[in-house]
């Protein structure tokens, strides 16, 4: 990849999780009302065939990693799991009443935060306690993030006495002068540990994250983790670019100097060999910054055209409903989005009250949905078509008139009706994506809200 195409397309741009991103809901429109019309809607169409999904943000940290761009607290002090999990437990309650039957629960994924902050004992009342008023599809499929530092053995055998078969765990780098540099000091040993833990107990899918661009971080470094991590064999690999936000997070994120960072030439020479080292070791590249076994059921997704990004990021499979339990956390409707309250006194308080925890939202308009489909589209299949009429939009022309410099450059290749990204511009899928997204063109933020692009 040349380097004036990387200063090209190095642009502030959203990750697209979502369509439309949170900064351009219209929170004006939104009311608790219209969100649990969508979310009864959806559920209805779903529940019955495909089942819902479940979030469970659990926010709690012993300490701060300055790479981190989640929602978290700070603290020591264990004495919060229990109220914790009580809200969520309540929380979950109030969901259930809306809803017109009994859910059947087809993914369930625990982040964070740090889920194995919590106990095993506490974590099995939770999931107890929320299964109670639910069915599992035939299908099911259970996940939460494990850090490799506090997993224990227990943790593993708890969550797959549950029916947890899937543990992420957050590897990031394994150079002792980047892990001092985002406060999170991590052994190989301690992942290997984990891992193997994982697979003894019966775990199918193990996953590793890797970030790039961290700083202080060289190809040598990258070299190095990869290798570490290919021995290892992990089912698939998260390897994604560090995203410096600090005006959003605050002095989380200044934990170094931004002339440690490597500039955007370096991260993509980063990525690049470290895509071309997971290559060699049989990975297959998923979406965007996203690596599976053949084995694994994210490349089995990708191959029968099932994949799908949310929230959670990338999964196997879709559910037309997925509710966001805890802190900071985001429902999804497919016809609207719902956010909760970040601050955990005022959730407890909210909890307290009998009133779900909803500060914000969004309910998706016909154009809206129109476009999340292209984006979904162009995220998990690097693809998308509009001979469908109902896919068609009126701006439709000015999009492609607006893509035709990144054709030229041989980053997609378009004919009357269908666009496909090149090899070459799977890295730039997130600037694709953004000719498509007409709220950005039409509200070009003031301030810088997004990561860069690279």
């Amino acid at each position: 990849m040349t380097p004036s195409l990387i200063d090209k397309y190095n642009v502030a741009g959203p990750r697209y999780t979502s369509y439309p991103t949170v900064p351009y809901w219209d929170t004006s429109t939104f009311t608790m009302k219209t969100w649990k019309d969508s979310l009864i809607n959806a559920f209805n169409e779903s529940n019955e065939t495909e089942g819902i999904s479940l979030y469970l943000h659990l926010p709690f940290c012993e300490s701060l990693c300055t790479f981190c761009g989640c929602h978290k607290r700070i603290t020591k002090q264990h004495s919060v799991e229990t109220p914790y999990i009580s809200a969520l437990i309540k929380e979950w309650d109030l969901y259930c009443d809306i809803l017109p039957t009994k859910p059947k629960i087809k993914e369930l994924h625990l982040g964070g935060g740090t889920p194995t902050f919590f106990s095993p004992e506490n974590l099995n009342l939770l999931i107890r306690s929320l299964l109670n008023r639910a069915t599992l599809a035939d299908d099911y499929e259970f996940s939460f993030e494990g850090h490799p530092n506090n997993t224990t053995e227990e943790h593993l055998q708890t969550f797959y006495d549950l029916g947890f078969r899937r543990v992420s765990y957050g590897v990031q780098d394994y150079n002792e002068t980047v892990q001092k540099a985002i406060h999170r000091i991590q052994p190989f040993e301690n992942v290997k540990r984990v891992t193997e833990q994982a697979r003894a107990i019966g775990y199918t899918s193990v996953s590793h994250d890797i970030i790039f661009g961290l700083p202080f971080q060289t190809k040598a470094h990258v070299s190095e983790t990869i290798a570490k991590t290919k021995s290892l064999k992990p089912d698939r690999i998260a390897f994604y670019s560090y995203a410096h936000v600090p005006w959003i997070k605050g002095n989380g994120q200044r934990g170094f100097d931004e002339s440690n960072l490597p500039s955007g030439t370096a991260k993509r020479q980063q990525y690049e060999l470290g895509k071309t080292l997971l290559a060699e070791a049989g990975y297959h590249e998923i979406g965007m910054d996203h690596f599976a076994l053949p084995s694994d059921s994210l490349y089995q997704s990708m191959t029968n055209k099932t994949l799908h990004r949310n929230f959670m990021g990338y999964t196997a499979s879709k559910t037309k409903a997925m509710i966001g339990l805890g802190v900071s956390s985001i429902s999804d409707s497919w016809y609207g989005f719902a956010q909760n309250v970040k601050g955990i006194e005022e959730y407890y308080s909210l909890i307290k009250e009998g009133i779900l925890p909803v500060v914000k939202g969004h309910i998706l308009n016909t154009e809206d949905l129109i476009i999340r489909k292209h984006i979904l589209n162009l995220m998990c299949q690097f693809d998308t078509s509009w001979s469908d009429d109902e896919l068609y939009f009126d701006e439709l022309p000015e999009v492609l008139y607006g893509l035709e410099e990144m054709e030229q450059d041989g980053l997609l290749i378009r004919n009357e009706n269908q666009l496909r990204v090149t090899e070459k511009g799977k890295p730039f899928v997130r600037n694709i994506c953004m000719a498509f997204d007409l709220l950005l063109k039409r509200k070009q933020p003031q301030t810088r809200i997004f990561s860069m692009t690279v």
